[in-house]
């Protein structure tokens, strides 16, 4: 079995409240003059309505869908954000490499990091408290690049999501147990 190691995202709660979560808070304003400077680089424009969905991704580290992103930018603005305009502003954010789709969740998270063409990207869905986590390994991706070869399969996107249960949760679930007993 391959180790993966993950990137620069740790999901780890202390006290009970998330210390990712606050990560992602700490991150975003780097985040968002990258996304800026990497807009004004290719010729592109981080328009306000992508900057404010990229925001309100930035500022929870659990997966949001279009709807979510459109009810929370229609709350903060005080003037309804339609659906269609969110899906517009994920699509160019998404070409842009400053979010990711979870296709098992039909919903977005924010993305730091620069991944390189092909970098397989490895999400970790924690099914109790719905954060995830992104991770990468070099040995999957290198295996899973021979499987694609072998298969003459071009994939338009590599990206693989694991439901299962983070630490935190394993471990406050354990306690609860032991408490009981």
């Amino acid at each position: 079995m391959h180790e993966i190691e993950a990137g620069h995202h740790h999901h780890h709660h202390e006290g009970g409240s998330c210390a990712h979560a606050a990560a992602r808070l700490r991150e975003a304003p780097a985040a968002l003059d990258a996304a800026e400077a990497a807009c004004r680089e290719r010729g592109q424009r981080l328009t306000p309505i992508r900057r404010a969905v990229l925001e309100a991704l930035y500022a929870t580290h659990r997966p949001l869908g279009a709807y979510d992103l459109a009810e929370a930018l229609t709350r903060q603005d005080e003037r309804r954000v339609a659906p269609i305009t969110i899906y517009r502003a994920l699509d160019f954010l998404l070409e842009q490499g400053f979010v990711h789709k979870l296709e098992t969740k039909n919903a977005f998270v924010a993305c730091p990091h620069r991944h390189e063409p092909g970098e397989l990207v490895v999400f970790l869905i924690c099914e109790t408290c719905g954060g995830v986590d992104e991770a990468s390994s070099p040995e999957v991706g290198s295996a899973l690049r021979q499987v694609l070869t072998g298969a003459a399969f071009k994939p338009r996107a590599q990206v693989v999501e694991i439901a299962g249960t983070c630490a935190h949760c394993r471990t406050g679930a354990k306690a609860e147990s032991q408490a009981l007993t």
